[in-house]
């Protein structure tokens, strides 16, 4: 057989995998194919969504399971040995694989990232591909990992989930990179991984090879809340077995135990004599895991930097989604650089993280209120006299109608969405929080009529709202709905199903915006959570314009006052906005304070109404799939990609007619940020896939569906065919023209009503005569359709 003439997958059965098991690797436990390490960008525009294509590999060669350590590019045989490696050298930097190689049949492309002699690629035969253990050793030495007991760590294996769960790729990085620095005797390690990408999970794997190795034997996991400590002991690390773990409570010290779950705090004390820590030796510990380090363990003057002090003999790692760096705290100077990161712009990328739209609502008070002369607040104060502006409403001013107003616009959103979509309302402090909590109940009081807690206050303060948390962020409980906090939900908690985050809260650092964000970022595609929306009343969301800033929303939207809060699929473009964000006004360099709710400082407040409280206009605006700003409505933005796809008329007509499957190119589409779907609301046409692109691009006359149908019907041309292929083809373009295109493709078509009683799909086929004619005559009712020759 001629070389030439096999596919891809025949070039790999017939050629790749003999010359691979030829060097020793094992088919069935160090090679996958055709391996799918992204779930594909999840696209929004309106309610409508799709997932981009995901990133595959054509083959990944793991050292042990886990530890991948070559890629394969393969192409069939008319294209040359080396024609894959751009794209296989683009996935290996994100697996972070060392040795990557393309080949197409005749021989290897070896890519070698290892090597210091400026010689990076050569060519190989099939009878010399390396072996599993020369590119493992190659890749040690690289990595100066050479002593046994240093090849024994990074070699151990990973836990055997029987569920056959197994981590993710970033998962796989973040623990062999871990693995590889203390195996090099680093004892600081910080890993950035952004919220709802498996902190926990990644620190449970790192654990488990380092306690089986044994180089590990007694571990401390850090964590700033009760229930983070339950939630992972009995979750991620429940492999372990609870006679081998324990919580620390009341500072009540056991040391029988070889793994440990504590919070900062409860180790902790005012009274030095009290510290319970220094009730274990300072080299009781071998590990200590700090989760979520940026909330205070790498400051200087934080009580729990005292622990890790105390510990310093143990090897210490941290987890963050945002690391700090201020002039009073530094992750990076306490742990080093980060030695994986992981960041919510790639997460989003790779559609493992839910992406956003955001709803802007500027109201007539925001920009500046001075009191009348003399004004006395509701409780008898005099108002002091000047302007007040955002930083100051809910601090030290309150204005009833600017609170009513935003809980107004919340159940207007909820109300045209869904109004069980859980909701989390942030507020300067808790008596905002309540006062937030009051208006929303009364905008929503005929479901709080049947639901007492469709909406409650979950704060530091509040002992019924921290009972109501678990049933806030339980997949399974519909209520509560909208849960009103300061600062307790900020971080560290796990909200599946938040698709509402409405920012009331004056927000000025990236840390404590990224952590925010992270509460609505898992996606949960079985219950419909697949993008969440941010509803800013604070101008928070300029933030998106910092250089420290990375995963920009998908949409932007400021209603104007007559326009619903709910962003329509059309916008239309307007002015940029003239604020700097980059201006220190706006943004003063002070570190955040994301204290536990409780300790805010006590500020004098007043408390006015009968303000006249507006919203007033704004713009919209959308980010691209390349997550640039788009301020174009989405017809011309849509008409843009297409060109950009199609260089004219007749190369959409041709691409169209090539096509097997419109279905396909459909989905291309879709990956390029255009969804005809959204497109055809947002024209207010029901137009044909083929007639709306043709419409939108190439501004051509457009036909409706039932319009093509009578034109074909017209021409008459079924004639040719017997009495039941022609009931089958009519049957057809009756589907057509009701259902479109993609609905006469598919391969099910003849086994639905009304085919369906016309016979068996194996007797309709007859009709046409075999089966490539029956394939012929769907091709050709196609062009009747489109008239194309």
């Amino acid at each position: 057989m001629n070389k030439k003439n096999l596919s891809e997958r025949d070039i790999c059965s017939k050629y790749i995998n003999p010359a691979i098991i030829k060097a020793g690797w094992n088919m069935r436990t160090q090679v996958r194919e055709e391996v799918s390490f992204t779930d594909g960008r999840i696209i929004v525009q309106g309610n409508l969504y799709t997932r981009g294509r995901n990133k595959r590999a054509d083959y990944i060669l793991y050292y042990k399971s886990n530890i991948p350590i070559a890629i394969i590019e393969a192409k069939d045989n008319k294209k040359p040995v080396g024609h894959g490696m751009q794209q296989a050298l683009e996935y290996s930097d994100i697996l972070q694989i060392p040795f990557v190689f393309t080949s197409n049949g005749d021989s290897f492309v070896f890519h070698d990232k290892t090597r210091t002699d400026g010689v990076l690629e050569e060519e190989l035969t099939l009878d010399n591909f390396p072996s599993p253990e020369t590119l493992w050793q190659k890749y040690l030495k690289h990595q100066n990992i050479e002593t046994p007991q240093a090849q024994e760590i990074v070699e151990k294996d990973y836990y055997l989930d029987d569920s056959g769960m197994t981590p993710r790729y970033y998962q796989q990085n973040a623990v062999n990179r871990t693995l590889e620095a203390i195996a090099r005797e680093q004892n600081r390690i910080i890993l950035v991984m952004a919220t709802g990408t498996g902190k926990t999970y990644t620190a449970f794997n790192i654990i488990w090879r380092l306690w089986k190795t044994g180089v590990k034997k007694r571990i401390l996991f850090l964590a700033d809340r009760n229930a983070l400590l339950t939630q992972t002991k009995n979750g991620d690390f429940s492999p372990f077995g609870n006679d081998i773990m324990h919580i620390i409570k009341n500072r009540k010290i056991d040391k029988s135990y070889q793994i440990y779950f504590a919070l900062y705090q409860g180790l902790t004390s005012t009274d030095e004599d009290k510290n319970a820590y220094k009730e274990f030796s300072s080299d009781f510990f071998d590990l200590i895991v700090i989760d979520e380090c940026h909330r205070g363990s790498a400051s200087e003057a934080s009580a729990w930097r005292d622990v890790l002090t105390y510990f310093k003999s143990a090897t210490q790692i941290g987890l963050t989604a945002t690391p700090k760096e201020t002039k009073d705290v530094s992750n990076m100077e306490y742990f080093g650089k980060p030695v994986y990161t992981y960041s919510l712009k790639q997460g989003i990328d790779d559609g493992f993280l839910a992406p956003y739209k955001v709803v802007r609502i500027t109201t007539s008070v925001d920009e500046g209120w001075r009191p009348t002369a003399g004004l006395i607040d509701k409780y008898g104060n005099e108002v002091k006299d000047r302007i007040y502006n955002l930083k100051d409403y809910d601090r030290t001013l309150a204005i009833d109608e600017r609170t009513e107003l935003v809980a107004k616009k919340i159940t207007e959103y909820l109300k045209a969405t869904d109004r069980f979509a859980k909701t989390i309302v942030f507020c300067t402090d808790i008596d905002h929080a309540n006062r937030m909590r009051q208006a929303l109940i009364n905008e929503n009081a005929d479901l709080v009529a049947k639901h007492w807690n469709y909406c409650v206050k979950i704060t530091g303060d509040d002992e019924v709202g921290k009972q109501e948390l678990d049933n806030f962020t339980d997949v399974e409980e519909r209520f509560p709905v909208i849960a009103t906090t300061s600062k307790m939900l900020t971080t560290g908690i796990d909200t599946k199903m938040v698709k509402l985050i409405v920012l009331e809260s004056n927000i000025q650092s990236v840390t404590e915006f990224k952590q925010i964000i992270g509460r609505g970022t898992r996606i949960r595609e079985a219950e419909g959570k697949v993008f969440f929306t941010i509803m800013d009343f604070r101008k928070a969301t300029n933030i998106f314009a910092r250089p420290d800033f990375d995963g920009d929303p998908v949409q932007i939207y400021e209603p104007e006052p007559h326009e619903p809060v709910v962003p329509p699929d059309a916008v239309e473009p307007t002015e940029p906005d003239n604020e700097d964000p980059f201006n220190p006004d706006t943004f003063p360099p002070t570190p955040p304070d994301i204290s536990i709710d409780g300790r805010d400082e006590e500020v004098k407040k007043f408390y006015v109404n009968q303000v006249p409280v507006s919203v007033v206009h704004e713009r919209v605006q959308y980010y691209g799939k390349d997550g640039k700003l788009i301020t174009e409505s989405l017809k011309d933005y849509s008409k843009k990609n297409i060109e950009k796809e199609f260089a004219s008329l007749d190369d959409f007509i041709q691409r169209w007619n090539e096509s097997e499957k419109k279905e396909e190119l459909i989905k291309e589409l879709a990956e390029h940020g255009v969804l005809l779907e959204a497109l055809r609301e947002d024209v207010g046409l029901d137009l044909d896939d083929f007639d709306l692109i043709c419409h939108i691009a190439f501004d051509q006359p457009a036909l409706t569906r039932q319009e093509r149908a009578n034109n074909v019907r017209k021409r008459n041309y079924f004639t040719k065919y017997s009495e039941t292929a022609q009931k089958v083809l009519n049957s057809l373009l009756d589907k057509y023209e009701k259902e479109g295109i993609v609905s006469i493709e598919q391969g099910s078509v003849l086994k639905v009503q009304p085919l369906s009683q016309m016979g068996s799909p194996v007797e309709l086929v007859r009709a046409f005569g075999k089966k490539k004619d029956f394939d012929q005559a769907i091709k050709e009712l196609e062009n009747e359709i489109y008239n194309i020759a």
